[in-house]
């Protein structure tokens, strides 16, 4: 698979992630530069099935969510970068280095998230990733990915 434009809506997403609601965690890719980066965007609202819980009258988004939402958008890097490959691996989240989280993400935010590949080895990528808001650090990370089966 071969994609030819550096956006992504969800549906596009969705032809690349196995994720579904209310787990998919990015709406739309803005960017992308195959084997190199991509900036992936989510628009946080207030109906979010884990708002309820965390925390009442104090909606904030788990800082898992936003390293979560890191990994499914170095999936998809990994998935353009790697288009060709079939069948299509399904890939995990192998690790998580120096995370970081420096302000809260609450509802009304728009998400965005910076991914760039840092290395590949074996098929294991390795990803240096920012979220922000508004251009202001929220958290970042060093995410690995490995593939674990085939997609199917």
């Amino acid at each position: 698979m071969s994609v030819e434009t550096s956006l992504l809506d969800a549906a596009g997403i969705m032809d690349l992630l196995p994720h579904r609601y209310p787990f998919l965690l990015i709406d739309k890719i803005v960017e992308c530069t195959p084997h190199e980066q991509i900036t992936a965007t989510k628009n946080v609202t207030a109906d979010e099935p884990y708002f309820e819980g965390h925390f009442p009258g104090n909606p904030v988004m788990p800082g898992v969510l936003v390293i979560e939402t890191m990994a499914q958008a170095g999936g998809v890097l990994s998935h353009i970068s790697n288009g060709d490959i079939e069948p299509r691996p399904l890939y995990y989240l192998a690790g998580i280095d120096s995370a970081r989280f420096r302000r809260p993400v609450t509802p009304g935010d728009l998400l965005t998230v910076c991914v760039e590949k840092h290395k590949v080895k074996r098929g294991i990528w390795w990803y240096r990733c920012e979220a922000t808001v508004d251009g202001n650090p929220v958290a970042s990370a060093t995410i690995i990915c490995a593939p674990g089966g085939d997609r199917t």
